[in-house]
């Protein structure tokens, strides 16, 4: 900022005023008054208290685990050949078809629909 003028700010700040309103560059502090404390107060309370029953923990061998955490039960199998699988891809025909990214590929492509009415390979 290489302009000297004191009064820069005071202008600038003049004429966002005059262009969004005296609201843009009031003090954030200027509406605030102990009623609006007392209920911002109260609203973090209520806040920390329903954050705190939702995350209640339980104890596992001696380690403190959200029950959250506990009852997440995770598809990594594929019903159809009961291979186990971290691969991402899996997840997107697990999620559709209820099977892994292979038994997609040799029992479901190209025949979708009888896949959707419940026909699964021979085991």
């Amino acid at each position: 900022m290489n302009n000297k003028d004191p009064n820069y700010i005071a202008k600038l700040e003049k004429a966002i005023a005059e262009k969004y309103g005296a609201e843009t560059v009031a003090h954030p502090k200027a509406e605030w008054d102990e009623e609006k404390e007392k209920e911002y107060l109260n609203e973090l309370k209520t806040n920390y208290r329903s954050e705190a029953r939702e995350q209640e923990k339980e104890e596992v061998n001696g380690v403190l685990i959200s029950k959250e955490l506990l009852n997440r039960e995770t598809k990594r199998s594929c019903p159809t050949c009961n291979t186990y699988s971290f691969k991402s891809v899996d997840d997107l025909y697990m999620t559709k078809f209820d099977c892994c990214m292979n038994c997609y590929i040799q029992w479901v492509e190209g025949r979708e629909e009888r896949w959707k009415t419940g026909w699964r390979p021979n085991k």
